[in-house]
């Protein structure tokens, strides 16, 4: 819901405003309805407001509560504020707001580094305590936080560039970053980032910083994917899973002071967010909306044959955008401009375009974001699990974009090293917790692969418009139940079938059984065209050139046969190299 940065200077200086407002700049579209300051010597937060909770000026922030001595910045929603702001009554403390900005600094005050633990929502946030820095990220990422240890102490911010724009930051390549950016599918899992000199605070760890300079950091929560020990059958566990989803629906929905709407795709997920809230609610007054794009060569570019009959079922009130595909284009360098990390899923501009009406609308959707990873919704799931050898021989032939001997072939020899991505991914999936591969599949997902892909990718397009989407497929309580169920349930109908199962009461079947749908993007998904000589330009520009990263070899093997070389996941390899390349252009040059 906001903007937050901050800084931390080890050497007794006093920090300075025009540093904070340099950050504040860049953040600015994340929080349009306010902005503050606070200094305080050697330390200094600032923050860009969206106002949801509490709209009136108690909810300002920086938060600074005398009595306490504590001062915050918060980016994010907590679900169950109200239930620990009676508690934290009950255990004398008092309120001078009624936002839960608020329940957290007192939670910080009554249970210390332990509060984050009691939290549920999404969150990213520093409260400093006059003796040290305290910043944490919720469980599943949902809302970033990012952090660079310069020449003269810590800062941290919403976005990569914001602290690109304060200045003092290696921006080099890191080669780490550099191999998940090329064979993971553009996911950079924290701490990495593409950039030597800007880190991420991981999922689910909070990091604390004195003055003297000692950081330490600290998971506090982690997923475990085995069965329960009271088996459950089949009817039991989808009406376990009904109600925690919900319940998850329904807090996303009534935890705000302003209307939330719903991100309508007309694909299952989406379509079971409006059948939910139904169950518990009028929603002849929800909001919905749904984008669609021109057709190219024959293939559809909405999906508004499924949402339409969503919004005939349920009378919602519901907003239909079609976008020219000459607009998708043109429009591309701002969505490249507000990506804090270089992210190669196409549908980031559909979201981009889509969240620039919405927001003319509502300030706050529900989006499905997460369903696909949590009850197992992708065709090459059902893939892997066939498959035969080591864990990480059944998962890398179905998602790597790269073999590491390819992407010693795409980058120029001075960035080469291990097999960073095949050694992460092992572990991730070795690690104890999950009963079978599946099992450690989604985990691994959910966990880590989904944070830096499409909830990235989500919040960024979003933010840019001051847009907060809210993402309940990925409640922790509720992901805490799917984890514990059998795969092979997750897998029947092709993929979902809990979710499926779910729907028959509440959606057409037609929505339900149609084929999995992805974000329909014609125009950036056929490199020809407009779309082709983008991609030409940026690739054969001088800067490209005298950045030196990429093999000219490789580029002009792909510029040759634009739309022969794909990856497992039917990515275009020539786009991936063009989009890092022309983020680098926007971010960093």
């Amino acid at each position: 819901m906001c903007g937050i940065c901050g800084e931390l200077r080890f050497d007794t200086t006093p920090v300075q405003p025009q540093t904070l407002d340099k950050m504040l700049k860049v953040l600015a579209p994340r929080g349009p309805d306010d902005a503050g300051q606070w200094i305080n010597n050697s330390v200094g937060f600032g923050h860009q407001r969206l106002a949801i909770i509490d709209l009136s000026k108690y909810g300002h922030q920086p938060m600074y509560d005398a009595e306490l001595g504590l001062t915050l910045v918060f980016n994010g929603t907590i679900y169950n504020y109200p239930q620990l702001r009676k508690e934290l009554i009950q255990k004398g403390y008092s309120f001078f707001s009624h936002s839960d900005t608020e329940v957290i600094l007192k939670a910080y005050h009554a249970w210390g580094e332990q509060c984050v633990s009691r939290l549920q929502g999404m969150f990213a946030f520093a409260i400093w305590d006059g003796q040290r820095l305290f910043i944490a990220r919720d469980r599943f990422g949902i809302k970033p936080l990012y952090y660079a240890q310069t020449t003269h102490g810590f800062r941290f911010a919403s976005t990569l560039p914001a602290l690109l724009a304060a200045g003092d930051v290696d921006k080099s390549i890191d080669p780490v970053g550099l191999h998940h950016q090329f064979t993971l599918h553009a996911v950079v899992p924290a701490p990495y980032t593409i950039l030597k000199g800007i880190r991420k605070v991981p999922p689910a760890h909070f990091i604390t910083i004195t003055p003297e300079g000692k950081v330490n950091t600290q998971c506090y929560w982690q997923l475990s994917a085995q069965r329960p020990q009271q088996a459950l059958n089949d009817t039991q566990w989808i009406e376990a899973t009904h109600e925690a989803l919900k319940a998850a629906v329904d807090s996303h929905r009534t935890i705000a002071d302003v209307p939330v709407g719903v991100l309508l795709s007309g694909g299952l997920d989406s379509s079971l967010l409006v059948g939910l809230l139904a169950e518990n609610t009028d929603v002849e007054n929800l909001l919905t909306f749904s984008i669609g794009f021109d057709d190219v060569a024959g293939e559809k570019g909405s999906e508004f044959e499924y949402s339409d009959q969503v919004v005939a079922r349920y009378h919602t009130r519901h907003h239909k955008l079609q976008i020219p595909n000459n607009r998708v284009l043109s429009r591309l360098p701002e969505a490249i401009h507000n990506m804090s990390e270089p992210m190669v899923g196409q549908d980031a501009v559909a979201f981009y375009l889509l969240a620039e009406q919405v927001s003319k609308q509502v300030k706050v959707v529900q989006s499905g974001q997460g369903a696909d990873e949590v009850f197992a919704g992708y065709f090459w799931y059902s893939m892997m699990n066939d498959a035969a050898g080591t864990h990480l021989q059944r998962f890398a032939p179905y998602y790597f974009d790269r073999s590491h001997e390819e992407f010693l072939q795409t980058v120029m020899p001075e960035y080469h090293g291990e097999d960073y991505t095949s050694l992460l991914v092992n572990d991730l999936l070795s690690a104890k917790g999950a009963d079978e591969f599946l099992d450690s599949v989604l985990r691994m997902d959910v966990t880590t692969l989904i944070v830096d892909d499409p909830v990235k990718r989500v919040d960024n397009m979003t933010m840019a418009w001051g847009l907060e989407a809210r993402v309940p497929f990925l409640d922790h309580q509720l992901v805490e139940l799917a984890a514990q169920i059998p795969p092979e349930l997750k897998l029947r109908e092709s993929g979902k079938h809990l979710l499926k199962a779910i729907a028959r009461d509440l959606l057409p079947a037609s929505v339900i059984d149609r084929p999995k749908g992805y974000f329909p993007m014609p125009a950036l998904k056929y490199v020809r065209g407009e779309f082709l000589h983008f991609m030409q330009e940026v690739l054969n520009s001088t800067a490209c050139r005298q950045r030196g990263l990429f093999q000219r070899d490789y580029v002009n093997k792909l510029l040759a046969q634009p739309e022969q070389y794909m990856t497992k996941l039917n990515g275009s390899k020539l786009w991936h190299l063009t989009l890092l390349e022309a983020w680098l252009q926007e971010h960093v040059d």
